[in-house]
């Protein structure tokens, strides 16, 4: 039997997970590491815990699951997307790596859209010029460490530098690609002309491949620090939501997935770019070559719900304590206390602003319509109602752009009935649950790793690996209830958007 070995490189820490090549987990081994918050709203991280965290998961994990380092048929990522670690021509990072959540490079964002409007910066890229992803970062280094940017060799995301540190050589795939910014993605080569209005040496973007592709073997080196035997290939794999893409099945046009965890995301599968022309929503390169990714993804949607939770639900913590059960369990026992649309109480659940689809980060959050005759569960419901319901215009966003039927939901939001039942209901979609509902990054990046070195003939594999675990079926009759909430709820942020508190 061959295993796939696949690491999931994410904000808080490493997952190695072990997938067979009949689909079966073999084993999981997590590392948590450490990101640096600072100066308000930068972030960062040391590329050294990333390569500490692969060696240790990746040594546990072999002797934990008992499969030999033999038996590995091939190394596949998933990584944090929208970053920026700078490295000489040795690979030696000059500096920790900038990561998705930083937002320091607001003035490179408006030097560059002063040369390329946002419109037409879009249409290349499918995303806005913000200064979350890679290409604005690079800039900042160039403006505020020029000696750092003048011995950079390459700039590359997080599992791209683990790639590197496997097999020696340096390539990003197209789905990273995507996160720099400055990816055309009509034409899926760097934007010359991207490129060129930044004011960036473009011999520092590494070379681009599918994600499919080997870029190398596993060094003698590599091979003594993490257990693997030397000459194993390493598959690039791709950007963490992407390969969840393929996790749940979303490899082919007509696929849908959403997954719901501190931030949450619809994504599909189309075979044409088709640029949102309110640009609410982006679009990746997918795993699959020549295939795209159309997505909206807001800011806080678990997150919310757990702020919700930890600050406003103190005594349903205490009894959950005492009973030994979930506060998520005893909250929504009372939500299902309150009919949908929350008797009028409506919920901006705009935290940290938000992206798709208001793309507005001034806005706050908000509870309205709070009448004598409420009760707690109609606030407890209206927050999950916010939630769904900025979800939905997302959904309705890509309606627009492709055919969307069913939606498979992963992620620890997909845990709770009453919200399951709530996106169904809202979304007017048949909902499927599938069985492992944080895996899905993992295993699309082993589905990547297996097809890149043949042990997978496609990524149609998915489909026998993937097991729908329930199916949600909509209400006709709470939709209607819910449109009139959507529609309070549009209401309430245009009324909000322009006020400063």
């Amino acid at each position: 039997m061959k295993y796939i070995l696949a690491h999931d490189l994410g904000t808080s820490g490493d997952k190695a997970t072990l997938l067979s090549q009949d689909g079966k987990l073999a084993g999981s081994c997590v590392e948590n590491y450490a990101t640096d918050y600072f100066n308000t709203n930068w972030a960062e991280q040391d590329s050294g815990v990333w390569w500490k965290a692969i060696c240790g998961t990746t040594k546990a994990l072999l002797e934990k699951s008992g499969v030999s380092a033999g038996d590995v048929a091939c190394v596949s990522f998933s990584g944090q997307m929208m970053g920026c670690l700078c490295v000489d021509k040795q690979g030696n990072p000059l500096r920790k790596s900038i990561i998705w959540a930083d937002q320091r490079a607001e003035k490179q964002v408006s030097a560059l859209e002063r040369k390329i409007p946002l419109k037409e910066f879009f249409a290349i890229t499918g995303h806005r010029n913000r200064a979350s992803y890679g290409l604005q970062k690079l800039m900042w280094i160039r403006d505020n460490e020029p000696e750092i940017y003048a011995n950079t060799y390459k700039a590359l995301n997080a599992k791209d530098y683990i790639v590197f540190k496997l097999t020696g050589k340096m390539y990003t795939d197209y789905t990273d690609g995507s996160s720099n910014a400055c990816l055309d993605i009509n034409e899926m080569k760097w934007s010359e002309r991207i490129v060129e209005a930044a004011g960036i040496d473009g011999d520092k973007l590494p070379e681009l491949k599918a994600s499919t592709f080997i870029a190398g073997g596993v060094t003698e080196e590599a091979a003594r620090q993490t257990g693997l035997c030397a000459g194993t290939p390493v598959v690039m794999g791709g950007g963490d939501g992407l390969c969840a893409n393929i996790g749940a099945g979303s490899y082919k046009p007509g696929r849908t997935y959403s997954y719901v965890g501190s931030s949450a995301w619809i994504a599909t599968t189309s075979e044409k770019h088709v640029p949102d022309e309110q640009m609410r929503t982006v679009t990746w390169a997918h795993i699959v070559p020549g295939l795209y990714s159309p997505n909206g993804t807001m800011q806080t949607a678990g997150g919310a719900y757990q702020w919700f939770k930890d600050n406003l639900c103190g005594y349903e913590a205490s009894i959950a304590k005492e009973a030994g059960r979930s506060a998520y369990d005893i909250i929504n026992e009372k939500i299902e206390q309150s009919p949908p649309g929350a008797n009028g109480v409506t919920f901006l659940p705009y935290l940290l602003g938000e992206r798709a689809p208001r793309w507005d980060a001034n806005i706050q959050g908000a509870f309205l319509g709070l009448k004598m005759e409420n009760r707690t569960e109609d606030i407890y419901r209206a927050v999950l109602e916010g939630i769904t319901l900025n979800m939905s215009l997302i959904l309705d966003a890509l309606r627009e752009q492709v055919s969307i039927g069913e939606i498979v939901l992963i992620g620890g939001g997909a845990k709770g009935g009453v919200w399951r039942q709530m996106m169904a209901d809202i979304y007017q979609s048949v909902m499927k649950v599938p069985s492992l509902l944080e895996e899905a990054t993992s295993i699309g990046a082993a589905v990547t790793g297996g097809v890149g070195v043949g042990l997978f003939k496609d990524f149609s594999v998915i489909d026998d690996f993937l097991e729908i675990e329930r199916i949600v079926e909509p209400r006709e009759a709470a939709f209607a209830a819910y449109a009139k909430a959507k529609e309070r709820f549009n209401r309430c942020y245009g009324a909000l958007k322009d006020i400063e508190l």
